[in-house]
């Protein structure tokens, strides 16, 4: 088993260049499977979930490969088997996206119930609802936790969801792309990487239009081709070591991202004392460490991610006086709390609300991860801690964190992995 170990007090300078979208990869390699031809994906994250879906789509039939680095090739044209119930599928929350993705090629799917993060009940009912509503017919098996997926044909129609959903509205954008006539997806999720998918079909031949937005309509056609298509940067990585500078002080430039997707971020991080300095394709962030307390509530973008809750949670534990951050997108995403009490933060949760008190001075600890990005939040803790930090559960952050070590060395923090 592995652990991270950091020594905190360091503050953090220089230039850290951001990975791709995780969360547009992993729709993105299963969207590949629907094209009749070779797709080239550049800017590929070097994480765990990608690793799993190149697993799967290999498993699946398909020709799937890294042919430099940070560049994969997904060649489906011998793909012959919608029965996705490998291991490799369960140990991700995205590869729900097989649903739609093979639904849409085949017009037929058994996919295994995806893992992933678990910090509340992340029901699939709305992807389920869409599917029918499309035309397929669908059986349940949660005893096996498999999900079987069936349609003579698939025929366009308006679908209207009942909450914003990014995954269902992936999901429905997959499917619906090979479906015959129109499509119209009503309170569509916005976040940047429903376009990117978007983007990418539309490189592939499909017909989607309002991407970004919360109508989205789909006219489908009968075959996707091959092309070659570039992610783009991770916003919640970006906004990863944004945090991280704000709550360990220093000067750090992000480099390689979309500034816009971090309007949402920036302002808070203003807010809180912070100096943000955006240029065309970076943002500087400059802090003296010593932040202001401010109050912070998590929406479907362009709102605050659920995604950067965590991390910024641990930038208000650093502020002086009293924070409220209230999550709206999960009813349980505060499971890693306990952990960071044991930096000494003055933590207490009602409900959907965390009360931060600001501390003076926040002390190494032993901790867990407890999924993807409550490990960035420990890592950020033990960066700004005095003293020693050990955080296991590694394996969970190496899902959506690309060399994320060798990213912080670079910037000064003392940093590394070791090997129990």
């Amino acid at each position: 088993m592995e652990h991270l170990l950091i020594k905190g007090r360091n503050p953090l300078n220089g230039d850290v260049v951001i990975s791709g979208a995780k969360n547009a990869v992993v729709a993105i390699i299963p969207a590949a499977i629907m094209a009749n031809g070779v797709c080239i994906i550049d800017n590929l994250p070097a994480i765990e979930d990608v690793k799993c879906l190149q697993d799967t789509l290999t498993k699946l039939g398909c020709v799937c490969e890294l042919i430099d680095e940070g560049t994969l090739m997904v060649d489906s044209s011998s793909l012959n088997n919608c029965n996705a119930t490998f291991d490799s599928v369960r140990r991700i929350r995205a590869s729900y996206y097989l649903m739609g993705a093979l639904l849409g090629r085949f017009k037929e799917a058994k996919v295994a119930l995806p893992g992933g993060c678990n910090f509340g009940t992340r029901p699939i009912d709305l992807h389920l609802k869409a599917f029918r509503a499309l035309g397929a017919e669908i059986d349940e098996d949660y005893d096996n936790g498999i999900i079987s997926l069936k349609a003579d044909k698939l025929i366009g129609t308006n679908i209207f969801l009942d909450t914003v959903s990014v995954g269902a509205t992936i999901n429905t954008m997959l499917a619906a792309t090979l479906a015959e006539g129109v499509t119209t997806i009503e309170n569509a999720a916005k976040e940047p990487h429903i376009v990117d998918t978007a983007n990418f079909l539309n490189m592939l031949g499909a017909k989607i239009k309002g991407a970004g937005t919360d109508v989205i309509r789909i006219t489908g056609v009968e075959s996707l081709h091959g092309a070659e298509y570039m992610i783009i940067p991770d916003q919640i990585e970006a906004g990863t070591y944004m945090i991280a500078a704000a709550a360990c002080g220093g000067h750090i430039s992000v480099k390689n991202i979309i500034p816009k997707h971090m309007d949402s971020l920036s302002a808070k991080l203003k807010e809180m004392g912070c100096q943000i300095i955006e240029g065309d394709d970076f943002i500087d962030v400059i802090s003296d460490g010593n932040l202001t307390a401010t109050r912070v509530k998590t929406m479907a973008y362009p709102g605050f991610p659920t995604d950067l809750q965590p991390q910024m949670v641990v930038g208000l534990a650093k502020a002086e006086g009293i924070s409220l951050l209230t999550e709206t997108v999960w009813e349980n995403r505060f499971q890693y709390i306990e952990q960071l009490r044991k930096f000494g933060c003055d933590i207490s949760i009602d409900g959907r609300v965390a009360t931060i008190h600001g501390v003076r001075q926040m002390n190494g600890a032993d901790v867990m991860a407890t999924d993807l990005r409550a490990g960035a939040a420990m890592v950020i803790a033990g960066l700004a801690a005095n003293g020693i930090t050990k955080i296991g559960n590694v394996r969970f952050i190496d899902r959506g964190y690309e060399k994320i070590e060798y990213k912080l060395r670079d910037l000064g923090a003392d940093i590394k992995r070791v090997k129990d």
